[in-house]
């Protein structure tokens, strides 16, 4: 049995918000890692366990060395 989308939701979707400094950031480290032609092949959700970690474990590399100020490279 197959569910049905919701309206609502597909509007959600549809509509442009300006982007959050972390999906900014998600998006940059997701470019740096060469994963970014895969997320636009197969989305978000498409990715693995291990490069959804790979992404958010540099994303705290660098939130945390702006912290301390320091270089995340």
């Amino acid at each position: 049995m197959k569910k049905k989308q919701s309206k609502s939701r597909v509007r959600v979707l549809k509509k442009k918000s300006p982007l959050t400094p972390q999906e900014k950031l998600k998006y940059e480290v997701a470019k740096e890692l060469g994963l970014w032609d895969r997320i636009k092949e197969v989305g978000w959700a498409g990715l693995t366990a291990a490069e959804t970690g790979k992404i958010g474990g540099y994303m705290t590399k660098i939130n945390l060395a702006g912290k301390k100020g320091v270089s995340h490279k």
